[in-house]
């Protein structure tokens, strides 16, 4: 079993996000796990991702506030406990719209190309 405190979760910083603080919660920096790792984005107001495919699978659930998500073709307005599955090779945005800040949760395949870290 492997307990990471909230308190204590790793800050990491991704190319292509603005206006947003991510944490990880598991995995990485975090801990061991060999086939995914979970994190939390916290979205300010007009914090946003760039549209890009990412090689792995993704899970993104709100937590709190309202996420816009889209692939490029369609889009579609998150709110509270609300997910989207994003496919491997799938584009997807993230953008929070509104004047309240949003919080995502995001459960990731680890990179078929990157080896277990810790």
């Amino acid at each position: 079993m492997h307990v990471t405190r909230f308190a204590a979760a790793p800050r990491y910083d991704a190319p292509g996000h603005f206006d947003m603080r991510m944490l990880r919660l598991q995995g990485q920096e975090a801990g061991p796990s060999s086939r995914m790792w979970l994190g939390t984005s916290h979205f300010l107001p007009g914090g946003h991702t760039e549209l890009v495919p990412s090689p792995c699978e993704k899970v993104y659930v709100v937590l709190d506030g309202e996420v816009v998500l889209d692939n490029g073709t369609e889009e579609a307005v998150l709110g509270q406990w609300d997910s989207v599955r994003f496919a491997p090779g799938e584009a997807r945005r993230l953008t929070n719209r509104t004047n309240r800040p949003a919080t995502t949760l995001l459960i990731m395949a680890v990179d078929p190309g990157e080896s277990e870290k810790r």
